[in-house]
């Protein structure tokens, strides 16, 4: 009576298995056929793109790569996409490089991990290792090392702030912040947002209370310049957290530039950067025209 129940059930746990690996399968191709038609509406200027080349070891450790036609000295940016740390990756985001390339800028849009597989510290690691990987390959992909950029949304523009303002985590990648980062560019991002509440966030980042999480701790002299921008309709990731940032930067003597975008909300700022939405605010102009201000800082 028993061997047909266990065949039953070895041909569920075989069909459930090959269904599951069918999903991911589609999932993949539906995020990279979504990734090809936001690069369509978004022109590059004819960039070349390099998809998932190895910056770390996992399956979260690959990074796209962005390159503007006849680059030469042109500037990087790393950028770290938002999903509270826990969703998100980088097919989803080659909109964005080819913004960025459009404008002469070599984009590097790396995965990272995610929790609950991870929490905080460990997103910064992974952050660090992709800014390695872009220092050390920023020459031979056409850009100067001494214009690096790191860049994000909302959790990234977390992820993004804290490898530019605590320079432990670029120390421990064996990089210098003061020196391998030419400036910081933040959209939509949590900076200042003390005490948390959500149970999943207060895991995620180990307490309710750690000051050492928050880039606001980290506002000093040796900051780099920094251009930080939000939406004044943003109810997920407060305006205020982008004006506290700023203000602790400045009174340390940082060049900061500060947008506050009118009647956008927390995805206006990201979604601005699509070809057909440009109308939502002039981001992708501000980004460009701070980039273009800030001196290299080689040599």
């Amino acid at each position: 009576m028993h061997p047909r129940p266990l065949r039953s059930k070895a041909w569920r746990l075989r069909f459930a298995a090959t269904l599951g690996a069918i999903l991911v399968t589609l999932a993949a191709g539906v995020w990279l056929m979504a990734d090809l038609l936001l690069r369509v509406i978004t022109p590059s200027g004819g960039a070349s793109v390099t998809r998932s080349v190895a910056f770390m070891p996992g399956p979260r450790g690959t990074l796209d790569i962005t390159v503007p036609k006849h680059a030469r000295g042109a500037p990087l940016v790393v950028f770290f996409y938002g999903g509270r740390w826990q969703f998100g990756g980088k097919s989803q985001y080659g909109f964005v490089a080819n913004a960025l390339a459009s404008r002469g800028m070599i984009a590097i849009v790396p995965d990272y991990r995610l929790y609950p597989d991870v929490g905080f510290p460990e997103f910064l690691k992974d952050g660090a290792a992709a800014v390695r990987w872009a220092v050390d390959n920023a020459a031979q992909l056409g850009g100067d090392p001494g214009r690096i950029f790191v860049m994000g949304h909302s959790a990234g523009a977390h992820i993004a702030a804290m490898l530019a303002l605590d320079s432990s985590w670029l120390a421990g990648a064996g990089l210098d912040a003061r020196r391998d980062i030419a400036g910081l560019i933040g959209l939509s991002g949590p900076y200042d947002f003390l005490p948390l509440e959500d149970p999943r966030l207060i895991d995620m980042f180990g307490g309710a209370g750690r000051a050492e999480t928050q880039p606001v701790t980290f506002a000093s002299a040796a900051a780099p310049p920094s251009f930080l921008a939000t939406g004044d309709k943003d109810e997920t990731v407060k305006p205020r957290n982008t004006m506290s940032l700023s203000a602790r930067l400045r009174a340390h003597g940082v060049r900061v530039e500060e947008e506050t975008y009118p009647g956008r909300g927390h995805a206006g700022t990201i979604l601005a950067l699509l070809g057909p939405l440009r109308f939502l605010a002039p981001v992708l102009d501000d980004v460009a025209r701070f980039v273009q201000a800030t001196p290299s800082r080689a040599g």
